[in-house]
Parts: C-alpha cells; structure tokens; sequence
C-alpha cells in the first residue's frame, strides 16, 4: 500500500497492521530512528541492532544519513520472516529517497545472504540474522537499537519485559534504543528493566514515541525523564 507522504509499506490483512505507518513509512522512519537516534552520534564509529528488518527502510535511510554526519556503522538486521523477492522490488524507497544513485546499495542489503558480515561500502557492514527476538543474547554489543517489531496490539509478546531485558543487555553502557511505540505497558517494561526512560514527539499520526537509555540498574528500575 502507498502511505501518505508517498512511499510504501506491506499491509497484512489478516492482522490489520502495516509494516511502517499510513501517515508515512519514510516520514516514521526519519523522525524515529534518524532524528531522535541515529543524529545523536556523529564522526565516529557506532554499532546499530535494528530490531524487524522487514523492508530494509530503516537500514536504507541510516546508510544515506551516515554519510551526511561522518560515521562508520556496523548494522545488524533481524528478522525472522524475510520478505520474498517480489515484496522488496514492489517497495519504492529508492525513488522516493531521490537516491537512484544507491539504487544497487537498496538491492545488495535485501539479495545480501542472511548470518554473514558484508560491507556495503567502506564504512557500512551489514549482517542480517534469522532469528525470532526472543534468541538475541548479545551482552555490551550495540551503541543504538532501532526497535521496530509489530505492534503491541498483534504481537504483545515482543513487548515484554523479557525482550526488553535482552535490549537493555545488548546494549554498550549509555546506550540508546528509539522505538515508535509510546503505550504505557511498554513505557512500563522499559522502566522496569533499567531502561532511563524519554517521552518525545511522536512522527506524523502519533502523539508520542519513546527512548530508552541504558543507565545503571537500581532495585527501583529505571527512571524517566
């Protein structure tokens, strides 16, 4: 389906829920994960887990912005149900992104084989992993986490403390995770993990959103700010 800044997302009728937002899949995508996590860092090197690779969208756009700021990112992509090839050619990022230049780059990310490190360019490494969230078991790894599973609504158990425990460790200390969600119960999970919790504008169609930093863990949880 075409979402209404232009660009495209999969809608999965029997779950009434999209991949990316009707108010704008690109439009979610920069205000969440670029503008309140990936410009947070500049001229370095970060390590990115994107939680729900889905489209590729998110990976696409954080490799167009890193070159605006200077950074060297390695990113993890994971997801367990990969879309097939004729999905990703209906997907209209490239063109709606005026980056026809990186055309092949939006193309190498979803041909790309899944658990191997490949280099994109010479400061962007991709590794895709096929694996459900609840497998993660990364300890210190990530500067920044990109958590864009399926609603809490269709798949609550991706919005559990558990899952967030495993965020929460995954992350390096001061690390960040962004995701579009604002619900209470997740605000909640983030809190009770360790998470120092960030209420912030939401994209186009969404109040709030929420950011997560890994702070030190006290017997209280985390606290928001």
């Amino acid at each position: 389906m075409i979402t209404a800044d232009g660009s495209t997302t999969i809608h999965i009728a029997e779950w009434d829920e999209q991949y990316h937002s009707k108010h704008g899949a690109i439009q979610e995508a920069k205000h969440v994960f670029i503008k309140n996590g990936l410009s947070l860092y500049a001229n370095r090197k970060i390590s990115i887990l994107e939680i729900g690779f889905g489209t590729g969208l998110n990976c696409f756009i954080t490799f167009l912005e890193a070159q605006k700021i200077k950074l060297a990112i390695d990113y993890v992509g994971v997801e367990a149900y990969p879309l097939v090839a004729d999905e990703v050619e209906k997907m209209n990022y490239v063109a709606q992104l005026d980056a026809n230049d990186y055309s092949d780059v939006f193309n190498k990310m979803h041909l790309q084989d899944w658990e191997i490190i490949r280099k994109i360019s010479p400061d962007f490494s991709l590794t895709k992993r096929k694996q459900f969230f609840n497998e993660i078991n990364d300890e210190n790894e990530f500067d920044l986490i990109y958590f864009d599973a399926f609603g809490a609504r269709v798949q609550p158990e991706l919005w559990t403390e558990e899952i967030f425990e495993k965020m929460y460790n995954a992350l390096k200390p001061e690390g960040v995770l962004v995701t579009y969600s604002a619900k209470g119960s997740v605000r909640r999970a983030m809190l009770e993990v360790g998470f120092l919790v960030e209420k912030l504008p939401g994209p186009p169609g969404k109040r709030e959103m929420l950011r997560g930093t890994k702070g030190p863990l006290t017997p209280e949880g985390g606290t928001e700010r």
